[in-house]
């Protein structure tokens, strides 16, 4: 009898044991997963029980917010101008987890759940008031935003507006987009149908352009290789270099051409300057060898190339907004040098990082970390400390940025009058990256800040897949940006 009794508290022991050990497994290392899990109802139920904090822009106007419903989930997410600030926001959806935008990068704060909100919940129990999320103040600003929207028009395309002394995104406009309230429905089958149609294929409409998407910059990118060749201190911006009406790419037959005759030189020769201003390829691609893929592989890498760039959020916040690294190709033959040089080829980069470059000639040589949020306020007002401008790196000096500057400007004024804004000196690049199985397309693009002399934005623009340079397809944007900005 007593040998039986013992098998069984043996028995019934152990199976306490194996129950405490899979309590644990579903507590601890299973739990974010099972939390996460969009067929877990109850966690819906949840998320949706308290109000999700609001996102706004720099001057107080909501961008998203939650409103009591009338149904198990208890509030609604709505967005106002859904499709003009998707790429800001992102969605927030009772079937799909957030991904993307500021409702995925500072998810915890705006539930309520993050650890830096704890003294706020705590209050709410002995106080007995709900527990609210944090509300997001961003950076955009509304006018700049509205204005970028609409000069892209109905092209494929992006813009990003920085503030070169502190990062601060002021624009982030990505074309073709989608609205969030059709995520946002309590509908689950509904809201599983859109995003099956929305988030489908390259050119879905839910991929954020300015961050996510990588671009041969064309000629944007000659303004790395002339930082690289003023910063070694072998060049200055009146250098006479080699050019001419034609270049044959290193061991091949390939003849690299310019697009005017301007760009040709003078007896096989240009100065920098010109030759920024009048976009030689064959005078930057015989600079590009001449440099080396080291050197202008690093001056690349302090801008920012080569690395994926956190603009919002950490992992304890949710999911960080991130963009995408881009690329200039190492250790390659000279003839495909020659031509990552002028943009082509294996050069990528995404439209925030284009804006960055300009940013840095802008700020003196620095690049700044670039941001999306300035402030995070609590149900109470209080707020976690403001976003503080960070200094990434020191790409190039104080006076090569001076030199680069009186090129980008003679870019506007010697080349591309139509970029002018009467009363204020623009510097600017442009570039026309030939896309496409036969090259029979354009990437067109364009970067620059304004005032040159006292500059208050960095913009970069790229339209993709016109018959347009890049001066005419995206200039007009980045000028209707500026403009505004200006006028403010």
């Amino acid at each position: 009898m007593n040998k039986t009794l013992r098998q069984l508290f043996t028995a019934v022991l152990v199976l306490f044991v194996i129950l405490g050990l899979s309590s644990s497994l579903i507590m601890t290392v299973r739990s974010n997963a099972l939390a996460s899990d969009s067929r877990n109802v109850r966690t819906l139920y949840y998320t949706n029980s308290a109000a999700r904090g609001a996102i706004l822009a720099s001057d107080g106007t909501i961008l998203a917010k939650s409103d009591a419903s009338q149904d198990e989930y208890k509030y609604q997410r709505s967005y106002a101008d859904g499709a003009l600030y998707a790429p800001v926001t992102g969605y927030f959806s009772v079937t799909q987890k957030a991904d993307r935008g500021i409702e995925a990068s500072e998810d915890t704060l705006l539930t309520g759940k993050s650890d830096a909100m704890f003294w706020q919940r705590l209050k709410g129990l002995f106080t007995g008031e709900e527990n609210r999320g944090a509300s997001i103040e961003t950076s955009i600003d509304t006018k700049l935003q509205k204005a970028a929207y609409d000069a892209l028009g109905d092209d494929d395309g992006a813009v990003v507006a920085i503030e070169p002394s502190t990062g601060r995104i002021l624009a982030m406009v990505s074309k073709p987009s989608y609205d969030p309230n059709l995520l946002a429905t309590h509908d689950g089958g509904e809201a599983n149908k859109n995003y099956a149609e929305l988030s489908q294929g390259a050119a879905s409409p839910m991929i954020n352009r300015a961050t996510s998407q990588l671009y041969p910059p064309g000629s944007t990118f000659k303004t790395v290789v002339a930082a690289a060749a003023i910063n070694s201190g072998k060049y200055n911006i009146n250098s006479q270099i080699p050019a001419g009406a034609s270049y044959t790419l290193p061991g091949t037959e390939t003849e690299l051409t310019n697009s005017s005759s301007a760009g040709d030189g003078v007896d096989g020769k240009i100065s920098l300057k010109d030759a920024i201003a009048y976009s030689s390829n064959t005078a930057f691609a015989q600079l590009g060898v001449a440099l080396g893929d080291d050197t202008i592989s690093d001056m690349a890498k302090k801008l920012g190339f080569d690395s994926t760039i956190t603009i919002d959020g950490s992992a304890a916040d949710g999911t960080p907004m991130r963009a995408v690294a881009s690329r200039f190709p190492q250790q390659v033959t000279p003839d495909r040098l020659a031509l990552a040089s002028i943009g082509q080829g294996d050069t990528l980069v995404t439209p925030l990082q284009n804006a960055m470059v300009a940013a840095a000639v802008a700020n003196k040589g620095k690049v700044m970390k670039p941001t999306l949020v300035d402030r995070v306020r609590f149900s109470d007002l209080s707020v976690l400390p403001d976003t503080k401008p960070q200094v990434m790196s020191t790409a190039f000096s104080e006076d090569t940025a001076k030199q680069l500057t009186e090129g980008m400007e003679a870019v506007v004024t010697d080349e591309n009058t139509n970029l002018e804004i009467p009363g204020i000196r623009v510097a600017a690049k442009t570039g026309t990256a030939q896309i496409g199985a036969d090259n029979d397309s354009i990437d067109g693009w364009v970067i620059g800040f304004a005032p040159a002399d006292d500059p208050k934005i960095a913009v970069a623009v790229v339209v993709h897949n016109v018959d347009l340079y890049g001066s005419f397809a995206a200039g007009p944007v980045m000028t209707a940006v500026m403009k505004e900005a200006l006028t403010q």
